[in-house]
């Protein structure tokens, strides 16, 4: 495709307007401000006035089966939340039904420029079906859990993550990432935590754990080991591989240097965090120490949706407030986070910037609306006055998933009615 006409935030964020944008096969291959030399090679020419261009935006931390559970559980703190509503409803799941919410999850994700999720979950190959169907990129893991303190691989949990990763990771021309996953420090045991590392660290995969999302979970660790989440997972070697750690609301003290030296990714999840009253994560801190950081939705179930721009309106907002400083977190900040950040954290290395040579996941935004004019700054609107729907345009690798309302790769309608399906069955059991 070759984009004419529009206005680009460039690999360093920085906005050009009236520029051409050539996209072939998976990857970008031209920008400039003319009309390239032999624009047929790129194929359909999308007209760009009063449109933006940018690179597509990386969810980095999500459960995406849990849209069957939007709306399901409401106004509880997290322990009572998860305890009376969502492991109950959980307990019912069947394959079908976690194809059908991830499918879901991956429509809304195109509809609002999420063009790659670091997920987290079990009922791994529903999932993969469902993305791989989607088009969408996805780092997926499959949580681990261990309240007995068995050996790692007697748990049938710990053998179909192996399985996963033998099968899938780097399927689909790379789409597919199969990452391990400790869920937290609180679902397990030092045995486990020790046993998935050493596991990791062999087959040089990515991590992702939850680490200091309430601060119920990250005092107790502390009473129980004398440690912090942080310092416990790096004794016993989560971080020793690229990780993103999730949440990281309640870090304090050495933490923030931990996570600087072990090069982990930070996904703040703002809305999540906000919603289930489990604290405001110190992005400003993390920025001040160069920790890369990253912007998860968590679950629709907590969340209510998978609107990124929301999410991202929120991160650059909360630290405002919470810290007391309007600089706190700028819309460049914010809008790296989102992007590049996201990409890093997931070990794509060619994806998350507008650039030669980059995959070509991209967004176009329809600029050209009242609430984003006049613009005395872009990068403000997008953060500060930006919807969701004005995301237009979602491609994934060069290929367009999603357009003015219609998807290539999902029949929508059906999709939202094996939801409904799904989900109106688990209920009658419960």
């Amino acid at each position: 495709m070759l984009f004419k006409n529009i206005t680009i935030l460039n690999e360093d964020l920085n906005a050009r307007q009236n520029m051409f944008v050539g996209t072939a096969g998976d990857h970008i291959d031209y920008i400039g401000e003319a009309m390239p030399m032999e624009p047929s090679i790129y194929g359909e020419i999308y007209e760009g006035k009063g449109k933006l261009l940018m690179a597509g935006f990386v969810n980095s931390h999500a459960h995406s089966p849990m849209t069957l559970m939007r709306g399901y559980g409401e106004n509880l703190a997290l322990q009572d939340w998860l305890g009376s509503k969502i492991f109950p409803f959980e307990a019912k799941l069947r394959d079908e039904d976690v194809y059908n919410g991830t499918l879901l999850a991956m429509a809304e994700s195109l509809r609002f420029g999420i063009v790659s999720t670091t997920d987290m979950y079990y009922f791994s190959e529903a999932m993969i079906r469902a993305i791989i169907e989607s088009g969408t990129k996805n780092n997926l893991s499959r949580s681990i859990t261990n309240f007995t303190g068995a050996d790692l691989w007697s748990m049938e949990g710990a053998l179909e993550m192996k399985t996963l990763f033998e099968k899938y990771h780097g399927a689909e021309q790379g789409r597919i990432r199969v990452d391990m996953s400790l869920h937290a420090e609180y679902t397990s045991d030092p045995g486990t935590a020790k046993a998935l590392a050493d596991y990791t660290r062999s087959i040089g995969a990515n991590m992702h754990v939850h680490v200091s999302e309430t601060r119920f979970e990250h005092e107790a660790c502390k009473d129980k080991y004398g440690l912090t989440p942080t310092r416990y997972f790096a004794e016993q070697g989560i971080f020793d591989t690229r990780t993103t750690a999730a949440h990281c609301v309640w870090i304090e003290g050495e933490d923030f240097d931990i996570l600087k030296e072990k090069g982990v990714t930070v996904a703040c999840n703002p809305i999540s965090n906000l919603k289930l009253a489990s604290g405001v994560c110190n992005v400003p801190e993390l920025l001040k120490r160069d920790v890369n950081v990253a912007i998860g939705t968590d679950s629709v179930a907590s969340n209510n949706s998978l609107n990124f721009i929301e999410e991202i309106k929120t991160f650059a907002l909360v630290s405002k407030m919470y810290y007391g400083d309007p600089t706190a977190v700028t819309p460049l900040e914010a809008l790296r986070a989102a992007t590049l950040g996201g990409a890093i954290g997931q070990g794509r290395n060619d994806c998350g910037k507008l650039a030669v040579g980059y995959k070509a996941d991209l967004i176009v935004l329809d600029i050209d609306q009242p609430h984003m004019n006049p613009v005395h700054n872009i990068l403000n609107n997008i953060v500060y006055s930006a919807s969701g729907s004005d995301v237009v345009l979602t491609m994934v690798d060069g290929r367009v998933l999603y357009k003015d309302g219609g998807y290539a790769t999902i029949d929508i309608e059906r999709a939202i009615f094996e939801v409904e399906k799904s989900t109106n069955r688990i209920l009658s059991e419960l």
